[in-house]
């Protein structure tokens, strides 16, 4: 089955999804930063959210 679009948030709130538009904007919106900035904190990291939650923080 294919993945609901029409969900607004990560299906898994441990991890950063880059890959999934919807999900970019949920963390991005959550944290306030930009799309390049979570992208960026993510390929630095890796995609646990508390990892790039730290990053991001720094």
């Amino acid at each position: 089955m294919a993945d609901d679009k029409t969900k607004k948030g990560p299906v898994d709130a441990t991890r950063v999804n880059v890959s999934e538009p919807y999900e970019v904007t949920y963390w991005s919106d959550k944290w306030g930063v930009s799309p390049a900035k979570l992208k960026a904190a993510v390929a630095k990291v890796g995609p646990l959210a508390d990892r790039v939650e730290r990053e991001l923080q720094r």
